[in-house]
């Protein structure tokens, strides 16, 4: 055992200001947004959270200046196997793919989803010619859209694709088009969203608008459509963090109609998960210089809800 704690990251730190009557176990997810309250549960019951050295239970109360160590285990290895998916492919050359995602389907493997995502999809259908630099759980993923949120993403068939769409999504020079419906009639035509996103320290699961250990985040938005007590919207992402849309709206006091998590706890509207779809996706061909624009149409869910909008005007 002592040979295999060398492998193992060691953080530790002392108790003081908000910590203290904190409970162990969320004190201890709320340090890294990498570490779960699960997963840090599963390490105090193995004996790898410490406070001054003893051995304590996730609902221990802190106290001012006790000590916190915590012994990280090194990361499983992940088996990524190819799956035979269907993949709705939308744009394909020896560089790039463009897919339509369904909603529903994770992009890449994690914690109880190690099948059935994008990821396994793409392995199977594009075998060796995917870009290494995502790693293994994440091979060709050069950005990411929600579990729940539908439409299209670029995927890089190889590592110098990759590092150029990578480039233009930090110089904001990738066009992202989303459109949303969102709860309640929005007054004007359009707008600007320059609020920063970061990890909201109540709920770690989620983001919010704070602005401490946070990141720039600038979302456009133009009214489509108005109905009785919603609006449809599009959106344009000048920036790319967590759940960027979902959490500007809400901020806005416009959360998106079927978001189990920033929006109202029910959901009184035919759709299953956020009415988000990603519509357009605008790039420049890392090989060619060639710019290219896809869109996609709205999901047959969104055409559902839209009709239903607008039958009971």
């Amino acid at each position: 055992m002592e040979d295999q704690l060398d492998l193992f990251e060691r953080y530790e730190w002392e108790v003081s200001g908000g910590l203290s009557g904190e409970r162990l176990d969320k004190a201890v997810s709320s340090r890294n947004e990498d570490w779960s309250r699960v997963r840090v549960q599963e390490w105090i019951k193995s004996g790898l959270v410490l406070v001054n050295g003893r051995a304590k239970k996730g609902n221990y109360r802190l106290k001012e200046g006790e000590m916190i160590e915590v012994l990280v285990p090194p990361a499983e290895e992940l088996q990524v196997e190819a799956e035979p998916i269907p993949l709705d492919i939308r744009y394909e050359d020896e560089d790039v793919l463009v897919v339509n995602k369904p909603r529903g389907m994770v992009v890449h493997p994690g914690p109880g989803n190690y099948s059935g995502t994008l990821v396994n999809a793409l392995l199977a259908h594009c075998k060796e010619d995917l870009s290494g630099i995502g790693g293994v759980a994440r091979p060709g993923i050069v950005h990411r859209i929600d579990k729940d949120t539908s439409g299209l993403l670029m995927v890089a068939k190889n590592d110098r694709a990759h590092q150029s769409l990578v480039a233009q999504l930090k110089e904001h020079s990738v066009e992202r088009v989303y459109v949303a419906v969102v709860h309640g009639v929005i007054p004007h035509e359009n707008g600007t969203i320059d609020a920063p996103i970061g990890r909201d320290p109540a709920h770690r699961q989620r983001m919010a608008v704070i602005h401490k250990n946070s990141k720039h985040a600038v979302t456009h938005f133009t009214v489509r459509e108005r109905f009785s007590g919603t609006t449809l919207v599009e959106c344009r992402l000048e920036t790319g963090r967590t759940h960027q849309i979902r959490v500007h709206m809400k901020y806005i006091g416009f959360p998106l109609v079927g978001d189990p998590v920033y929006g109202p706890k029910k959901n009184a509207y035919p759709i299953e998960g956020q009415a988000l779809h990603a519509q357009v996706i605008g790039f420049t061909h890392p090989r060619t210089g060639e710019r290219i624009r896809i869109e996609a149409e709205l999901p047959e869910d969104m055409e559902r809800l839209l009709h239903f909008l607008r039958a009971r005007q």
